[in-house]
């Protein structure tokens, strides 16, 4: 016996399908209908018929869409699967060393099964937290999952609901935590049927995707409800570690208590009952440290966010890129600021934004923001998909790497880029639409041609060879370029871990000092100095006596108490004279 329920205000009748049998189902107020089935259990595929017209339509909590996203839904048995992490718990935050990769090509088969056979890699690298791109299914074979329809099911090409299981369930016998992208500011256009069951949407406010979700208006303490149920359901039946929330900064709430301290509290509710700790972490544009205060000092009670000015400051230092959203960046007093305060826009105007951008960051520790030299949009959205070791020489990209990983934010890798990978990571889509596809791919071109490229030279998202393209080449470790690249990446991750000047959250406790004109910067955290040569010319400076270099990626010598640094190198140091 299988009890089905669905919420459907806005159905006169309602029948679940299973078997080429409708059965009907009695509503029960709420906007709620349900109906027992004898016969139903696990593996049972069912669809429902709204009003007695039109096709079936998956189940908008569908578990599981083995046929993709227009296809009937499967039960699935959550408690059916045998877990061996009984006595595992994640580290904390604090000391994290967090992983983004996108399933599909991560590994040449681009399944979850296939990404297992990686993880002994991850831990012997020293990553302690694996962050999923989404794997709620999308339209297609391929794509970035960010225009997911049926949000609590698995992508069915990565392998489904149990190889999801046997993932995490690996990660965790390998002492690795795991962390998912999940998106609850919008969902794709192929195969989001939620309008028809109820206003999960609202012509209120216009997003870049359309409709914004509904979480303020008529109805909205249902469309909350399953957002929250979706991130509760990751969390325990899942065993994720946490969730990465995208573009909160498109959740259009003016509720007394907004949807992200809704989603936090129940967070920590979930907490109290399972007795394992879980991370919610907020992507947002706003530069908004409300995000991360407690719910009690006024905060939504998030883990943590992205800091994406410490990225722009950094890359448009090594690149020179001032295009788009980059030409509000460039100077090195940018990148010494977002060291410093986090955000480099913290309540002053943003020329490309046109307006005051953000506020301060008071009396909360670093550890309360991710930082990154990369990340998946920010290679992603490049109009060829290119990584910075594909921007600049290999001096700049080790720079990158060694302020990344001992600033005093939480570092984040993106996949691949420890070894500077060939593969790019280009934007790519597998729209079973034709004519959907056919506007995707046109929009690409006009998008990137307002910034004067030719047309011809951006890749066809609808095109596999583009997905192709962007997988993972691990074999490329064995040559000397990125054999060395990755020795850099190991020892740099290493020293994170063996410091604990460099886990110290507190900003007060960062000192920068730099030259403009002379284009270098220190940054100093206890008894480790970062020295950074960007200038042309090779920098010399005086350095404390006993001083020892742990790291250099260029010809540095030390003699006595001078540094010789060659330009685009970095020199890691230890006052206390021990290596």
């Amino acid at each position: 016996m299988h009890r089905s329920r669905v919420w459907a205000p806005k159905a006169n009748t309602i029948g679940v399908c299973i078997d080429d049998a409708v059965h009907q189902m009695e509503n029960i107020g709420g906007g709620w209908w349900q109906v027992d089935v004898s016969g139903a259990n696990a593996g049972t595929e069912y669809a429902f018929v709204i009003d007695k017209t039109g096709p079936a339509l998956p189940d908008p909590r569908s578990a599981w869409q083995p046929h993709g996203v227009h296809g009937p839904s499967r039960i699935v048995d959550h408690a059916a699967f045998a877990w061996t992490d009984a006595e595992w718990q994640a580290p904390p935050l604090a000391n994290a060393i967090i992983y983004e990769l996108h399933i599909g090509t991560f590994t040449r088969e681009g399944t979850f099964d296939a990404a297992q056979q990686r993880l002994s890699y991850l831990r012997g690298l020293g990553i302690t937290h694996v962050e999923l791109m989404p794997v709620g299914a999308f339209p297609g074979k391929h794509g970035w999952g960010y225009d997911g329809v049926d949000i609590f099911a698995p992508q069915q090409a990565y392998g489904g609901p149990e190889a999801l299981k046997r993932f995490v369930n690996a990660c965790h016998e390998h002492r690795l935590a795991v962390l998912l992208d999940v998106v609850y500011n919008h969902l794709g256009p192929s195969g989001n049927y939620l309008a028809r069951f109820g206003p999960y949407f609202t012509h209120a406010h216009h997003t870049p995707w359309g409709d914004a979700v509904n979480l303020e208006g008529a109805g909205s303490h249902e469309v909350r409800r399953f957002f929250c149920d979706n991130a509760l359901m990751w969390l325990r039946d899942y065993h994720f570690e946490g969730l990465r929330l995208d573009a909160v900064h498109a959740y259009m709430d003016r509720s007394a208590i907004h949807f992200m301290e809704q989603l936090s509290t129940e967070v920590r509710r979930l907490e109290a009952e399972t007795g394992k700790h879980y991370l919610v972490i907020a992507e947002s544009d706003l530069n908004d440290p409300r995000f991360v205060k407690p719910i009690e000092a006024g905060g939504y009670g998030m883990d943590a966010e992205w800091s994406d000015d410490f990225h722009h400051a950094l890359v448009t230092m090594l690149t020179g890129d001032r295009s788009g959203y980059y030409s509000d960046f460039g100077s090195i007093a940018d990148l010494a600021k977002a060291l410093k305060s986090v955000f480099v826009y913290d309540g002053i105007y943003a020329p490309h934004r046109d307006r005051i951008q953000g506020r301060p960051v008071e009396r909360i520790p670093a550890w309360r923001f991710l930082g990154y030299s990369q990340n998946h949009d920010q290679v992603g959205n490049r109009a060829r998909g290119e990584r910075l070791c594909h921007l600049v020489n290999a001096g700049r990209a080790k720079i990158a790497a060694a302020l990344a990983l001992t600033a005093p934010f939480v570092p984040m890798l993106f996949q691949g880029e420890e070894w500077a990978a060939s593969s790019p990571f280009q934007y790519f889509t597998d729209y079973e639409d034709k004519e959907l596809g056919r506007l995707i791919s046109e929009g690409r071109k006009k998008e990137f041609a307002a910034f004067g490229w030719n047309p011809d030279d951006i890749p066809d998202p609808q095109d596999e060879e583009t997905f192709l393209h962007s997988k993972l080449k691990w074999d490329e470790q064995l040559q000397q370029s990125h054999a060395d690249m990755l020795d850099w990446y190991r020892k740099l991750i290493d020293l994170r871990k063996s410091y604990p000047d460099l886990t110290n959250g507190s900003l007060d406790e960062t000192h920068v000092e730099y030259s403009e004109e002379e284009k270098w910067l220190v940054l100093r955290r206890g008894t480790i100095e970062v020295v950074v040569n960007l200038g042309s010319r090779p920098l010399e400076r005086s350095v404390t006596a006993g001083t020892s270099i742990l790291l250099a990626s260029g010809s540095t010598a030390l003699e006595e108490t001078l540094l010789k640094l060659p330009s685009d190198s970095v020199a890691i140091l230890n006052s206390d004279g021990h290596s």
